[in-house]
């Protein structure tokens, strides 16, 4: 059967998995920037985001949405988590026959409802095909054609064998998952950790505070991914235990890179600016929080980083806060 793959979102994860996919099958990358679209189109990459990397001959690229998803086998998002919603609400509005089958490349919550973006495509499209794509994987090496290991998960296994021969070629290897909700909460989760971990190295405490907030970050993740029905298991996986140390210990990481300033004393505003790129770990911490209190789940580490970014709490207060606690049973 032909494969033509409508990657939604030409930030550097989406234009990565792009360039990935398209060494084996065409690709229609979209963007709503369409200035963004002219420039790629004029110099066959994305210098915004991936300089250097050329795009294969298989890539078209789109600035009209209809357009970019007709005729589209597979449908790919790769988005910020802050507009997930909007992007099926765009789906909705083009009334397929029959909508392709969905992957999330996305990472994160979904901010209006502290849900899952799973649940927030289902109840748009109740009957749909989604599966969500996670792991240990910057960018830039994805894009380089790197060896790398992913996780693909769904509902059930014939979904998961639609989808993961789209990934699973050249150097990447691609495991099937059927925890859609753990990878989710995982996915999101690990970024918040490293955060915490990048403002710990800002502040100059060291490797033994590093290694310590990513061991109880890992089970403070498990803790709340349990509460919400995800597997145990997938938390020691590739999509938890790998991704979280991928993300909280190397500078490829945005997330570690904006706690590294917030470690130095700049303020999250001006971070913001420095990294020019989103830091889902600042979008979803709110909604990590607020789930913890709903529940009852203590989730110190991710409770910190909220009154950092959302209370005005010091990030050297708040570490201390940290390390303050009463003494329990690991």
């Amino acid at each position: 059967m032909r494969r033509e793959i409508a990657v939604i979102g030409a930030g550097s994860w989406g234009t990565a998995l792009a360039i990935h996919v398209a060494n084996k099958f065409p690709v229609r990358l979209w963007s709503h920037n369409r200035e963004h679209i002219a420039e790629m189109q004029k110099l066959r990459l994305n210098e915004r985001f991936l300089p250097e990397i050329p795009f294969p001959d298989t890539i078209a690229l789109f600035d009209d949405f209809e357009e970019a998803m007709s005729g589209a086998t597979d449908i790919l998002i790769a988005v910020p988590s802050t507009a997930f919603s909007e992007i099926v609400n765009k789906l909705k509005e083009i009334h397929f026959t029959t909508l392709p089958p969905v992957i999330s490349a996305t990472k994160g919550l979904d901010h209006d409802t502290n849900g899952f973006l799973s649940d927030t495509f289902y109840q748009a499209f109740p009957n749909g095909h989604f599966t969500v794509l996670s792991g240990p994987s910057f960018a830039k090496e994805v894009a380089k054609l790197y060896p790398t290991a992913i996780a693909i998960a769904g509902k059930n296994e014939a979904e998961l064998a639609e989808v993961i021969p789209l990934f699973h070629h050249g150097n990447m290897r691609v495991y099937g998952n059927l925890d859609i909700k753990g990878v989710q909460i995982a996915g999101a989760y690990k970024n918040v950790i490293a955060i915490a971990t990048g403002i710990s190295d800002g502040l100059g405490f060291g490797a033994n505070a590093r290694a310590a907030l990513i061991t109880r970050g890992l089970a403070e993740m498990t803790r709340l991914g349990i509460a919400l029905e995800g597997n145990p298991e997938t938390f020691k996986g590739l999509t938890g235990l790998g991704d979280l140390v991928l993300t909280a210990t190397d500078n490829q990481s945005r997330n570690r890179r904006f706690g590294l300033l917030l470690g130095q004393g700049e303020k999250a505003a001006d971070a913001f600016k420095t990294i020019g790129q989103v830091v889902e770990g600042a979008n979803i911490v709110k909604n990590i929080y607020e789930l913890g209190e709903t529940m009852g789940i203590d989730l110190p580490i991710a409770q910190q980083v909220y009154k950092i970014l959302h209370k005005n709490v010091l990030p050297n207060a708040s570490l201390h806060q940290l390390l303050a606690r009463e003494q329990k049973i690991e």
